[in-house]
Formats: C-alpha cells, sequence, structure tokens
C-alpha cells in the first residue's frame, strides 16, 4: 500500500517523477519567481527567514528619570523653539510703538482745586520748605513769640497768615483748617484721583503743628491759648503794627505782639474741632492722630470752663468778630464725637438747649449761611449724616430729626424757586445780603449743597422735599455748578474771581508779599506804600487765591487798596477748595461713608428701664 499525498500525489519522489535534474532545477527556479513576484506578510517572511535582531533604543539618565534620547532630543529642540519665538514676540512688542490710553482731560473743577490749594503755599509763615513752589516767598516770622517778652509761649513759628497782611488770626485760621480736613474726610478719592492729597494733607498738618503751639497741648488743663499774633492798628499811629507798614513778611523787623486769651470759648471749640478733624485725616499715623485728638480734648475743656467770646473788647473785634460761643460749642463736640466715640460729645451737641441758644430754632436774616463767624448750619449738616448712616436712634433721634428737617429746609432756601435770598442778575445769590465780601459765603454754601447731595445719595434717597415739592439731588448740585462757575467766570464781566484761572482775573490783589518786587530792596513801612498805590499789575501772581468777590450788582473793581473787591483770606479759599473737590471728577465717585466713623462703637438704641418688681 502506497501512502498518498494530501493533496492527491504520491509521497515517493522518485516513483513517479521521470523527470531530470535540469527539469527540476527549471521548475525550482520558476518556484522562485513565482514565490517573489508578490509580497510576503511578517508571518511569512518569519517562515522564511527565521526572527529578525530588534534594533535596540538608546536612552538618557536624567538622574530622577531615563527617557527616551529620541524623546528629549524632542522636548529639548521645543523648549528652545518656543524659548526663541517668546523672545522674538516680546522684542517686536517692544520695539512697536504703544499706544496707551489717554485719561480724559482734567475738568474746570480739578483745574481750579490744584490752583486754589496753591494759594496756602503762599500764606505759609515760618521756614518754607523746598517744595513750597512760589518762587516769590521765603521763610519769615522767624522771630514769632520771641520778640514779644509779655507771653509765655515762645515758639510760635509757622501757620498761616490771614490775608493780604502778616497776621495770623487763629480763630479764621482754625474754621480754615476744619473745613480742609472735611472736604479731605468726605472727598479723598477725588483728591486722589487730581493728585492732590498728599499736598491738601500737608497744607492741613502745617496749620496743625503750628496750632499745637499756641497752647500748653501737652496738658490735660490750660487757663490761656493765643489767639492773635500781630498787630492791625487801624487808628493810623506811625508805631509800625502789620496794618500800618505795607512791606513783604519777609522783611518784616518790627516787633510781633502776641494777644493770649483767658476766657475764650469760640476760639478754643474752634481750635479743637480743627484739631479732632485732622485727627481723622492723620487717622494712619497713630502718633499724631492721638496727639491731635489729645489737643482737642484740652481744648474743649477750656471752652467750657472758661466761658466768654475771644473778641470781646479787643482787636479782633474789628476784623473777625465771634458774635456767639454756642454754635462752637455744637461744632466742635459733633467732630470731638467723630475723633473718638466718646458719647457726651454726641450728648452735648445734641443738647437742645445749647441748640437754642445757637439759634436752631430762630430764623433770622443770617440763618442757614455758614461762615467763620456760625458753624451752626455745618455741625446741622454733619450730625444729619449720622441720623442717614447709622440712625442711633434714642436719645438722640429728637434732635437730630430736627437738625435733619432744618437741613433740608437751609437746601430749599438755596434753590433759585424760593425767596430767602436775593440774586444778582448774573445769578450769584447773596447770602450776606449785598454787603461786601460775598464769594466766602458763596463757596461754604456750594460746599454743603453738593455735600448734601452725595449723602442723600449714598443713603440711596432720590432727593428731599420743600414743602409739598419734592426736588432731586440733582437740584442741588445744580446750584452748586452754577455758584461755583459764576466764579470760575462765567458772569456778566466775563471774569475769574479766582487768581491764575482763566484768562482773566484780578491783576492788583490786595497783597502785600505779592505788590512787592523779590528785587532784593528792602522797603520800610512807608516805603512800600508806593506799590500798595501803584495802579500796575502786581508783580507776582497770587495763584489760585479767590478775591473777596463782586458787589450785588455784579460790579467789580480791580483796585489794590479797596479790600471789599480784591483781598483774599483763608477762610474763603479753604470753602473754595472743599466746594471745588466735591463738585470734581466724576460723579458716581461720591462721599467716603465710611472714614469719619472710624474711632465710633457700634451703636445700639438705649434700653428702656426694667419694669417695676411684681407684687402679689
Amino acid at each position: 500500500m502506497y501512502g498518498r499525498d494530501p493533496w492527491g500525489g504520491a509521497l515517493e519522489i522518485n516513483a513517479t517523477d521521470s523527470a531530470t535534474d535540469d527539469d527540476r532545477s527549471r521548475n525550482l527556479q520558476d518556484f522562485d519567481r513565482a514565490a517573489l513576484s508578490r509580497n510576503l506578510d511578517e508571518t511569512q517572511q518569519s517562515w522564511l527567514l527565521g526572527p529578525t535582531e530588534k534594533k535596540k533604543k538608546k536612552y538618557v539618565d536624567l538622574g530622577c528619570i531615563i527617557v527616551s534620547r529620541k524623546v528629549f532630543k524632542w522636548t529639548l529642540g521645543c523648549i528652545i523653539a518656543a524659548a526663541l519665538i517668546a523672545g522674538f514676540v516680546t522684542l517686536i512688542v517692544k520695539t512697536l510703538p504703544k499706544h496707551r490710553h489717554r485719561s480724559p482731560p482734567p475738568d474746570n473743577y480739578t483745574l481750579a482745586l490744584r490752583k486754589a490749594l496753591m494759594f496756602f503755599n503762599a500764606q505759609r509763615s515760618g521756614k518754607l520748605p523746598k517744595h513750597n513752589n512760589v518762587s516769590w516767598r521765603g521763610s519769615s516770622g522767624m522771630q514769632d513769640g520771641k520778640s514779644d517778652d509779655s507771653t509765655m509761649f515762645k515758639n510760635l513759628v509757622g501757620g498761616y497768615y490771614d490775608a493780604g497782611d502778616a497776621i495770623k488770626f487763629n480763630f479764621p485760621q482754625s474754621f480754615a483748617l476744619t473745613m480742609l480736613s472735611w472736604s479731605v474726610i468726605e472727598y479723598s478719592a477725588k483728591y486722589e484721583a487730581a493728585g492732590e492729597l498728599s499736598h491738601v494733607k500737608d497744607i492741613i498738618k502745617w496749620g496743625t503743628d503750628y496750632l499745637l503751639k499756641t497752647f500748653n497741648s501737652s496738658a490735660d488743663t490750660i487757663d490761656r491759648i493765643v489767639a492773635q499774633v500781630g498787630k492791625g492798628d487801624t487808628s493810623g499811629g506811625p508805631d509800625p503794627n502789620d496794618h500800618y507798614c505795607w512791606v513783604r513778611p519777609e522783611d518784616i523787623d518790627y516787633p510781633r505782639p502776641v494777644t493770649e486769651c483767658h476766657s475764650c470759648s469760640d476760639l478754643a471749640a474752634e481750635m479743637a474741632a480743627a484739631l479732632a478733624s485732622a485727627s481723622i485725616v492723620f487717622k494712619d499715623n497713630k502718633v499724631y492722630s492721638q496727639k491731635l485728638v489729645h489737643g482737642a480734648r484740652t481744648l474743649f475743656k477750656f471752652s467750657r470752663e472758661q466761658r466768654g467770646r475771644y473778641s470781646n473788647g479787643n482787636e479782633a473785634a474789628i476784623f473777625y468778630n465771634s458774635t456767639s460761643y454756642w454754635d462752637e460749642f455744637v461744632w466742635g463736640a459733633s467732630w470731638l464725637y467723630y475723633a473718638t466715640g466718646n458719647t457726651s460729645y454726641l450728648q452735648l451737641a445734641t443738647t437742645p438747649g445749647i441748640a437754642k441758644r445757637a439759634g436752631a430754632f430762630w430764623g433770622g436774616p443770617d440763618y442757614g449761611v455758614l461762615s467763620w463767624d456760625n458753624k451752626l448750619t455745618g455741625s446741622q449738616v454733619l450730625l444729619s449724616r449720622l441720623r442717614l448712616f447709622l440712625s442711633p436712634g434714642y436719645p438722640y433721634e429728637d434732635i437730630l430729626s430736627t437738625f435733619h428737617n432744618q437741613t433740608s429746609i437751609i437746601m430749599c432756601s438755596f434753590l433759585p424757586y424760593f425767596s430767602s435770598f436775593n440774586r444778582t442778575k448774573g445769578g450769584l445769590i447773596q447770602l450776606n445780603h449785598g454787603r461786601p465780601q460775598p464769594l466766602q459765603y458763596v463757596v461754604n454754601a456750594a460746599f454743603l449743597a453738593t455735600l448734601y447731595s452725595d449723602y442723600l445719595a449714598a443713603a440711596d434717597t432720590p432727593g428731599w422735599y420743600c414743602g409739598p415739592n419734592f426736588y432731586s439731588t440733582d437740584v442741588l448740585r445744580e446750584f452748586a455748578q452754577t455758584q461755583i462757575n459764576y466764579i470760575l467766570g462765567k458772569n456778566p464781566r466775563k471774569m475769574s474771581y479766582v487768581v491764575g484761572f482763566g484768562n482773566r482775573y484780578p491783576k492788583r490783589v490786595h497783597h502785600r508779599g505779592a505788590s512787592i518786587p523779590k528785587n532784593k530792596v528792602k522797603y520800610n513801612c512807608k516805603g512800600g506804600w508806593k506799590w500798595r498805590d501803584s495802579s500796575k499789575n502786581n508783580p507776582n501772581t497770587l495763584v489760585g487765591a479767590m478775591v473777596a468777590g463782586p458787589d450785588k450788582n455784579d460790579g467789580f473793581h480791580d483796585v489794590r487798596t479797596n479790600y471789599n473787591y480784591t483781598e483774599p483770606t483763608l477762610a474763603g479759599n479753604a470753602g473754595l477748595v472743599a466746594a471745588l473737590v466735591a463738585l470734581s471728577g466724576d460723579k458716581s465717585v461720591g462721599i467716603d461713608k465710611n472714614t469719619i466713623f472710624s474711632a465710633v462703637p457700634p451703636m445700639f438704641p438705649t434700653p428702656p428701664p426694667p419694669p417695676a418688681a411684681w407684687k402679689p
């Protein structure tokens, strides 16, 4: 039996194969060509060739990790390429011209604000800092205190000259510092936006440093304070004094007397208000702030214990006569409450008897007019703020609601729809009823109107009522704008009453330092009269000075000897600065709601007394 091939052939080759070796050779060659004419897969190749030898991969040892050399090269290359691209892009960005977003140009109020602050630089007494930026001013008053043997205060260098002369009146100076501090507390963000925050704080500190020298600020109890440095004799006598002599402050060589007072409630309480408000401005400087608070406490205690008007029977009555000290009690106590959080000051400020004596419950022609003499209106606005945002309730609510209602009435009196005050044909409100030097009262009203409108806005109140009529807060701001715009040049004379602002402004300001050239010539008292009486423009520009202002007919005389038109004052310029910063910049910025309350503890209404014990 023969074995068979499963595919149909014999197993023995020789059995049926008669082909020769040559034939087999040709057949194998044909088979090889047929096999190679088609591609072989890996399995077939492995049958024919056997297992292939795999290529060894190369690695890189990086210490903490071992990676393929190929991966390492790719990664390194990508990093280098990315670094080159980033450097190229950075180079292009830096070399291309930059298109920065331009901030909008400052408004007129901001421009005027920067100039108005410069006036205080020109009024500085003492050794001036290098950055004072008033080229025609130099150090002066370096012997203040030392030249008067009758006073115990020997270092009275510093502070500010009041107006066009070289007298330092503490009463209006303190009011000016209080107004400046108030404006910083409410509108520090706007000062910052105008680039003037550090400047105005420097101005305030220059004044408060001086006030601390005018009494024993380290003591808890005092018996005297300085009211004035310099003399303003108006009798026309030949003795050299700060009124008779027309000389630059730097050239003063005559003795300057010091006026002390021992019963001056109004002056002491106003000085206390200045130091207390400034302590809030400098609250980040704890040592200085506490020094100011201590001085304010001491002054206010003195004002309550030594009753009397500071201007009673002395020279101050001619220049800055105080009509009452009750309004300063409310004003000083209000600021001390905000500075300390001590409710005893709030209780005093809200005592109905004191408010009545200050004139809160009767009208009068000057009711609602804030000035260096009458601070009642400022106190009412200041305490209305407390009710709007903290609402302390009993036992303060009664008088606080009264002050709030009175503030609303005062704001109504500023509006043109009411006849409380006349207006000139040009639109200037006559808060002093046609008397000279009107602008100092106008700027204070403009500040209070803007501030109160911002109070209402911050309290989410759209307006207030004047009788049955409801008025939007925008109306108050419009009033303030029309008045300040008048002062800045929108008036019948097309003249700015702020020196250096606009194209047309007073050139013969009643001011000794500005009217005498800095030419190394020292004039004696009468020698300077030729500059006083000259019809030429001042050789030095008193930048930022707001003059006294026009008359009730919008008339103005640019005459140096007529101080009722051309003399600027510290108190007037402080109100101008406050009004300008309140109106400046973006309206949406508003007030700083919280800073003024930084020392005030949480307020809880006084609980009612417990019921009587139960008896069966």
